[in-house]
């Protein structure tokens, strides 16, 4: 098995909305913003190469929407899905699998695409199945009113009317039906939206975990910096806590989303409770 980081965009959003209650003059000495109150995130996938299976971890924003919509989040950079994946020798017609962490536009935009020639959307990766649970499909499918504008249709019915849709089992532990051999466990979490889940993987003598919006960059390791787009973020506290301390136990890896100048991180129990310890890139811990 070989991983590699893939960088699908990068955006900002406003600090404040990221970091809930905790004041921006606490924050933004992790996450500095600029004179619109936006701090710079990131929308990091992550590539699993499995013997014949090439499994992505989410996929981005994409590229479909139209530009008053992206000019909410104020792309920058370079970066995209397509370009990285070339970087390391992949196109996206190579990918067998891709496991969404939750549907919100900024984890599962690059799943589908707009087809001009058929004058409609579909799945963005033509060979490959997508996966999710079904309490998260209804959750999505049927949105609340505090999170309609996260799950948009146009992301995610193509999947389903492509008969590409598949659903995990709860909870999901071993044996995936797509990667049977692949070392591999989930955390389901709720308090971020319905039955989030953070694949776990066991990676040369470490564990990484894809730590998705539970934690989505180094400045929301403490305990209560939980983003305003939780839905329960009481909940959300408690899946910390409990997160938290189990990465201390096993020394588990944080590997995240959207942090756009960190890629991995370990923790570090303090007397004010988990701590960052120190932030690496890919290169650092497993030489590329």
């Amino acid at each position: 098995m070989k991983l590699y980081p893939l960088q699908c965009g990068k955006f900002k959003l406003d600090g404040g909305a990221m970091f809930g209650v905790v004041p921006k003059s606490i924050w933004e000495r992790t996450n500095p913003a600029d004179e619109k109150n936006l701090i710079e995130l990131g929308t990091r996938a992550l590539l699993v190469e499995d013997g014949k299976k090439l499994i992505l971890i989410d996929c981005g924003l994409g590229n479909k929407q139209d530009e008053k919509f992206f000019g909410h989040y104020s792309l920058w950079g370079e970066d995209s899905l397509e370009k990285n994946l070339s970087k390391y020798g992949f196109v996206k017609e190579d990918i067998t699998d891709v496991f969404l962490t939750h549907l919100h536009f900024d984890h599962c935009g690059g799943a589908v695409e707009w087809n001009d020639e058929r004058n409609g959307y579909r799945p963005a990766f033509t060979n490959a199945q997508f996966w999710t649970n079904e309490n998260h499909w209804q959750w999505a499918t049927e949105p609340n009113p505090r999170e309609r504008a996260s799950f948009l249709k146009e992301n995610i019915l193509p999947m389903q009317e492509s008969g590409q849709l598949n659903f995990l089992p709860l909870p999901a532990t071993g044996n995936y039906g797509f990667a049977p051999d692949l070392k591999m466990d989930v955390i389901f979490v709720d308090g971020h939206t319905e039955k989030q889940m953070l694949p776990v993987l066991q990676y040369q003598d470490k564990t990484i975990v894809f730590a998705a919006d539970l934690i989505p960059t180094a400045g929301h390791i403490p305990l209560v910096y939980v983003m305003g787009y939780d839905t329960r973020p009481l909940l959300t506290v408690e899946e910390k806590d409990k997160f938290l301390r189990q990465c201390i136990d096993n020394e588990y890896l944080l590997f995240f989303e959207h942090d756009a100048h960190h890629e991995l991180a370990s923790l570090k129990m303090t007397e004010k409770g988990v701590r960052l310890d120190e932030t690496f890139s890919f290169n650092e811990v497993f030489g590329y």
